[in-house]
C-alpha cells in the first residue's frame, strides 16, 4: 500500500492558478509596448525623428550621437517648430498634426501619422523638446519626465534630445550591439532619408567628431531634379554607383518610376546596395523587390544581386502605409499594376547598348580636348542605326511545323531595293572600305555557315551577315574630315582563335565574344518574332508521355490548355488522377517531356500565368538561341566579323548574353598605354 502511495499522489490534477482579473493597463506600461514596436535599437529612434523633421519642412538635419545612439541621440532641424502651448500634447499617445480623420489616413502624404513615436521613445529614456516656430519670440524646452516647461534661447526650429536609450527597461539594452554596429545602424538609417531628399542637407557626428554630410543638391524651381538626385547618389553611394548606373525614367497609368538601376556588371554578392522609394518613403516590399529582379533576369550571371534606386510616385489613395509599425511595408491596391511598371522601367533603362554611350563619353572628351574630331556618333541614339542596317529579318512563322530557323535566306533573303533605300545625305555617308585584295581573301576563306540543309538544330543564326557571292561588300561609316571611327564597336581587324573579334574604335580596342553576341541577338530576334502573336513550334510524341498527376496539377492542365499551347506544350487529362504529355517545344524534343509538363504546370500554379509564359518562353528561346548561335572555331570574315558588331550596336541588351555574361569589353588607349609603361 506504502509503495503505490507516492504514484497516486502523482497522478492527482495539480489546483487551478490563481485567475487575474482583466484589468486596464498604466499608461506608462502601454508606451514601453509600443515602444517594443516602434523602438528596437538606436536606428530606429533616428528614423522617427528624422521622419518628423522632414515633415516639419526642413532644409538642414543634423544628428549627434554618442555610444552609437545608446548615450545620446540628439536631431536638430530647421523646420517650421512647434508652439509652445503644443509642447506637452506632442509627448500624448496618439498625438499628431498629420491626420484628422479616416480620409487623411487613407491618403496620407507625411512620413509619420501614428502620433506614437515621441511617447513611445520618451517612456524608454530621458528625452527632452526644444523648439521655436517663426512667429514666438523665443523657444521654449520641455522635459519630458518632469512635465517642466521652460524658456530657453535656439533658432527657428526643433531640437529633440534622447538620453541612455532603454534606461527604464534594462532587458531590452541587452539585446544591443557593439556601438560600432549600432553607429553603423544609425548613419544607414539616415542615408535612405538622404537618398530620397536631394533639397535637405544632412550631417552625421559621433562623438563630437563629423562622420557623414551630404549637402543639398536641389533647390525647388531651380536645376533640374534628375540631376539633383544623380549628385546626391554619387554623394551617398559613391561615384561609381553613378558611373555605373543608368537612368530610368517610365510612367504607365498612375504609376511613374524613376531612379538609377546599376548596370549587370556593377552586381554584388549581397542585396545591400537596393533601395526602393514609394512617395518618398523607404519600403521592403516584395513586389518591388521582385520587379526589379525580374528586370534582370536576362542579363544577370549567377546569384548576383543588382544594385538600385528606385522611386516609385503614385496616388495615396492607391497605396496603404498603415499595415506595419515602423511603416517600413507597404500594401498596394492594385500590386500587379506597380510589379509591371517597375519591372518595365527597369527593363528599358537596361535595354540600350551601352556602346553608343561610350561612343558619346569618347567624342565628347575628344572634343573637350580641342580635338577637330566630330563623327556622326554625336547624334547616334541608341536602338537606332546610325546608317542603313544590313538587312530587315522576315518573320519567324514558327506554326509551320519542321521550318529552320538556321535558314538564311528564309530569315535574312538578301533585299534587292538596297540601293533605293539606301540613306542619303551626311548624315549616313557610306564608302566601302574593303579591297579587292580582302574580297579575295574573304572569299578564300571556308565559310562560317553551312546551308541550312545541313544544319540539324532548330535555332540559329539571325544576323544578316553579308555574302560575298552576292556582291555586297560591307560598308564603313566616315565621319566628318575623313574619320572612319563613327561606329561604337569600331570596325573589326582581327579573329583571335576563332573564340573573340578585336575591333579598333576611337576609344582604343573592343573585344567581342562572338558566340555570346551572336546569341544575345539571335535571342531577340526570337523573342520579337513571338511577340509579334507567333507560338513556338511543337513536336507531338510518337507515344504520348503519362503520369501520375496530383487533383492541382490536374485542375492547372485543364484551366491553362491555351497557355501551355503557347509554350509548345500539349498537356491533356488520361484519367481523374493521370495526364498525358502529347507534344513538347520542338527544340525540347530530346528532353524528359514529364520533368518539363511538372515543371511549367508547377510555375503556373505558383504564378501569374502571364509571367509563367514569359519566363518560360524565354527560357525556350534561350535554349534555341544557344544552340543556333555562331560557334567558337569557326572562321569569320572580315565583312561577317563587321556585319556582327553592327547588329550589336542595333540590338537591345546586347551587352550581356542570355547566361548574363559580357558579351565585349573595351580597353582604352589610356589601358593599353599603362600595360607597356607608356609616358612614365
Amino acid at each position: 500500500m506504502n509503495d503505490t502511495t507516492p504514484t497516486l499522489a502523482a497522478a492527482q490534477p495539480a489546483p487551478p492558478a490563481t485567475r487575474r482579473p482583466i484589468r486596464d493597463l498604466p499608461d506608462e506600461l502601454i508606451s514601453q509596448i509600443a515602444a517594443g514596436e516602434v523602438v528596437e535599437r538606436p536606428a530606429s529612434v533616428v528614423r522617427e525623428l528624422v521622419d518628423n523633421a522632414l515633415d516639419a519642412g526642413a532644409t538642414q538635419i543634423t544628428v549627434r550621437l554618442s555610444a552609437g545612439g545608446v548615450r545620446l541621440i540628439t536631431v536638430e532641424d530647421d523646420g517650421g517648430g512647434i508652439p509652445h502651448e503644443e509642447l506637452p500634447v506632442a509627448l500624448r499617445r496618439h498625438a499628431t498634426s498629420k491626420i484628422t480623420n479616416l480620409n487623411d489616413l487613407e491618403t496620407v502624404a507625411t512620413m509619420g501619422f501614428r502620433g506614437e513615436a515621441l511617447a513611445a521613445i520618451a517612456s524608454v529614456s530621458e528625452m527632452a523638446l526644444l523648439s521655436r516656430p517663426a512667429a514666438q519670440a523665443s523657444a521654449f524646452l520641455l522635459d519630458a519626465r518632469s512635465g517642466e516647461l521652460r524658456p530657453a534661447a535656439r533658432s527657428t526650429g526643433t531640437t529633440v534630445e534622447v538620453k541612455e536609450l532603454f534606461f527604464s527597461t534594462p532587458a531590452r539594452r541587452k539585446f544591443l550591439k557593439t556601438d560600432a554596429t549600432e553607429l553603423a545602424h544609425c548613419i544607414e538609417s539616415v542615408r535612405r532619408h538622404a537618398l530620397a531628399r536631394p533639397d535637405v542637407g544632412f550631417a552625421i557626428w559621433h562623438e563630437g567628431k563629423l562622420v557623414e554630410q551630404w549637402r543639398a543638391t536641389f533647390v525647388p524651381g531651380q536645376g533640374d531634379a534628375q540631376d539633383a538626385l544623380a549628385r546626391r547618389l554619387s554623394d551617398v553611394l559613391g561615384e561609381d554607383f553613378v558611373t555605373q548606373s543608368v537612368a530610368v525614367q517610365h510612367r504607365v497609368g498612375p504609376v511613374t518610376v524613376t531612379g538609377r538601376a546599376g548596370l549587370p556588371d556593377a552586381a554584388r554578392s549581397r542585396p545591400d546596395h537596393q533601395y526602393c522609394y514609394v512617395n518618398g518613403r523607404f519600403v521592403r516590399d516584395k513586389v518591388l523587390t521582385h520587379a526589379a529582379r525580374s528586370a534582370y533576369e536576362d542579363v544577370l550571371h549567377g546569384h548576383k544581386q543588382p544594385i538600385y534606386a528606385l522611386y516609385v510616385e503614385i496616388d495615396p489613395a492607391r497605396v496603404d502605409v498603415n499595415v506595419h509599425p515602423t511603416k517600413i511595408e507597404v500594401r498596394f491596391r492594385d500590386s500587379r499594376e506597380v510589379h509591371q511598371a517597375v519591372r518595365h522601367a527597369v527593363e528599358n533603362a537596361l535595354a540600350a547598348p551601352r556602346a553608343a554611350a561610350l561612343a558619346a563619353a569618347g567624342a565628347a572628351a575628344s572634343a573637350d580636348s580641342g580635338s577637330s574630331t566630330q563623327g556622326s556618333i554625336e547624334n547616334f541614339k541608341p536602338n537606332q542605326p546610325l546608317a542603313h542596317n544590313w538587312q530587315a529579318q522576315a518573320a519567324i512563322k514558327f506554326e509551320e511545323r519542321g521550318h529552320h530557323v538556321a535558314d538564311l535566306q528564309a530569315l535574312w533573303g538578301p533585299r534587292k531595293d538596297n540601293a533605293a533605300t539606301a540613306p542619303s545625305g551626311p548624315a549616313a555617308p557610306f564608302v566601302s572600305w574593303g579591297t579587292a585584295a580582302n574580297t579575295a581573301e574573304a572569299d578564300a576563306m571556308p565559310q562560317p555557315f553551312a546551308p541550312a540543309s545541313s544544319i540539324p538544330t532548330a535555332a540559329a543564326d539571325a544576323v544578316a551577315w553579308p555574302s560575298n557571292n552576292t556582291g555586297h561588300e560591307a560598308a564603313w561609316p566616315q565621319g566628318q574630315g575623313g574619320n572612319d571611327t563613327a561606329w561604337p564597336l569600331g570596325k573589326a581587324v582581327a579573329q583571335l582563335h576563332g573564340v573573340y573579334i578585336l575591333a579598333e574604335n576611337a576609344q582604343g580596342m573592343v573585344i567581342v565574344d562572338m558566340h555570346a553576341a551572336h546569341e544575345r541577338i539571335v535571342y531577340e530576334r526570337l523573342k520579337s518574332q513571338v511577340d509579334s502573336g507567333a507560338r513556338i513550334a511543337s513536336q507531338p510524341l510518337l507515344i504520348p508521355a503519362t503520369f501520375a498527376a496530383t487533383p492541382q496539377e490536374v485542375a492547372t492542365a485543364e484551366e491553362s490548355a491555351e497557355v501551355l499551347a503557347t509554350l509548345g506544350l500539349e498537356v491533356v487529362p488520361f484519367s481523374p488522377k493521370t495526364l498525358a504529355v502529347r507534344a513538347v517545344p520542338t527544340t525540347l524534343a530530346q528532353g524528359d517531356p514529364v520533368e518539363l509538363a511538372r515543371s511549367v504546370l508547377a510555375e503556373l500554379a505558383a504564378h501569374d500565368a502571364t509571367t509563367v509564359v514569359q519566363r518560360a518562353r524565354n527560357e525556350i528561346l534561350g535554349t534555341m538561341a544557344c544552340h543556333g548561335a555562331v560557334r567558337a572555331n569557326r572562321k569569320l570574315t572580315i565583312d561577317e566579323m563587321n556585319a556582327l558588331l553592327r547588329q550589336m550596336e542595333t540590338t537591345d541588351r546586347s551587352d550581356q548574353c542570355n547566361h548574363g555574361r559580357p558579351t565585349w569589353r573595351q580597353l582604352s588607349m589610356k589601358e593599353l598605354d599603362g600595360l607597356f609603361l607608356r609616358g612614365r
